[in-house]
């Protein structure tokens, strides 16, 4: 997967998960196929049973939390609240540190599991690496508005 591709993916995702209303099983499938690495994993195979046993029953919530917990086990739920109508989702790398110390991703939607898999796909963003090596690249092609110059000094 291109570079560009990877950094579009998740700002269409983020724009799915905002103007959905309500999570359904393809939904949650195009979330994990975007995102997830470790799904498929033979070494988690308990961890990645238990996320499909979650979505037959359409257990949204727990299954969100079950994939943070496969995918982004560093990260951990700082806060959950409910307010005007919208629920609340704070995750966070350092949930013992005050809140004004700690980096957290923050999302809100109307529907619980929305909210906690909107943090979900946020996290795993900003955990995501960037691929680049250490050298930049230098562009392959020279314009017409350089040209070559001596300046070595012959006098």
């Amino acid at each position: 997967m291109s570079l560009l591709l990877e950094q579009q993916a998740p700002a269409e995702l983020g724009d799915r998960l905002r103007d959905a209303g309500r999570v359904t099983a393809e939904f949650l499938s195009d979330i994990i196929r975007a995102t997830c690495r470790r799904f498929p994993s033979s070494g988690q195979s308990s961890k990645t049973a238990r996320i499909e046993r979650l979505i037959e029953p359409q257990a949204w919530t727990d299954a969100a939390l079950a994939l943070i917990d496969l995918e982004l086990p560093q990260w951990q739920i700082r806060r959950l609240a409910y307010d005007d109508g919208e629920w609340y989702c704070a995750l966070s790398r350092q949930r013992e540190l005050p809140d004004w110390l700690d980096q957290s991703v923050e999302a809100r939607h109307a529907d619980l599991a929305l909210a906690i898999l909107t943090a979900f796909v946020e996290a795993r963003r900003i955990s995501t690496p960037r691929s680049r090596t250490s050298v930049p690249a230098v562009p392959q092609e020279a314009t017409t508005s350089y040209q070559p110059v001596c300046t070595d000094n012959f006098a």
